[in-house]
């Protein structure tokens, strides 16, 4: 069964992503893969034994390592450039015979050479899970949210954040005439556009969950997590159909589930910025739980 962890980016997805993939009977993309068009054979048939047997310390982000990866620079190679950054969500609609060809060629050859009874991809930022449903009409999806004033405040240290050249240098195509009025209003304000980016984000998957079957789509805090992994993650499994086995708890117990950085966001705004979220993101914030 070939299932999905999404979320905006920035929400604690890659940690799920990455705990998910220990599991033994989960097969997934590796950053080798990812990065070598001409990766051994091997390799793509153990993706998940050698993850799940290397040492820990050749697995930890922030250094040269192996892991399970989105597979964007595999999938445009492979696939195409537009399930890779796309301008606006993709929907069942964009599909096309050949993108169909393609992409069920990607992830079924992999799920196939691995051998794995679940295999399982991350993407951030648009769900595109109209796109992938309308492909794989038997696929789950379990979207990871978090705190959007997080996000945004994770966003502007990130590196690769393009949001100082506004919409215009982003890849998430113009903003809603109400948002870019709302910027406007704001004088254009950094901090806010991230907190808008993860608006106007977060709206695409209210609208992509709404048209799909509630039996398909698992939707999990990131603050949960944090605060009681092992409860959140046999939701997790039992929605994907998979039994905790003593591999994964071998796995489970190798990773570090920290909420230190879960509220970061009020040491490294000041006040004024922490009031223009709360104002911009406040409607959306409770409606997914998170006190303003």
């Amino acid at each position: 069964m070939l299932s999905f962890v999404i979320g905006t980016g920035r929400c604690g997805s890659t940690l799920v992503h990455e705990v998910l993939a220990r599991h033994p009977d989960v097969g997934f993309v590796s950053n080798l893969d990812d990065r070598y068009a001409r990766c051994p054979g091997w390799i793509r048939r153990r993706s998940g034994v050698i993850y799940r047997r290397v040492p820990p310390a050749l697995t930890a982000k922030g250094r040269l390592r192996y892991a399970p990866s989105e597979g964007y620079d595999a999938l445009a190679r492979e696939v195409s450039p537009l399930l890779v950054d796309p301008s606006r969500d993709l929907l069942a609609s964009d599909v096309t015979p050949w993108l169909a060809r393609r992409t069920k060629a990607f992830f079924e050859s992999r799920s196939v050479a691995e051998g794995a009874p679940a295999y399982l991809h991350k993407f951030t930022g648009w769900p595109r899970t109209g796109f992938l449903r309308e492909i794989f009409p038997e696929a789950r999806f379990v979207h990871i949210v978090r705190d959007g004033r997080a996000v945004a405040n994770s966003l502007l240290q990130m590196p690769w954040w393009r949001g100082h050249l506004g919409p215009e240098g982003w890849p998430f195509g113009p903003l809603p005439a109400t948002y870019e009025r709302e910027w406007d209003g704001a004088g254009r304000s950094y901090v806010q556009l991230a907190g808008i980016a993860w608006k106007h984000l977060i709206d695409a998957y209210a609208m992509a969950r709404a048209a799909l079957p509630d039996d398909v789509w698992l939707e999990v805090r990131y603050e949960d997590i944090v605060a009681d992994p092992r409860k959140q993650l046999e939701a997790i499994l039992e929605f994907l159909g998979l039994p905790w086995t003593p591999g994964f708890e071998r796995g489970f117990v190798r990773h570090s589930f920290s909420a230190g950085r879960a509220d970061a966001f009020r040491r490294d705004l000041t006040p004024d910025q922490l009031a223009l979220l709360d104002r911009s993101l406040g409607g959306h914030l409770e409606r997914y739980g998170y006190a303003v």
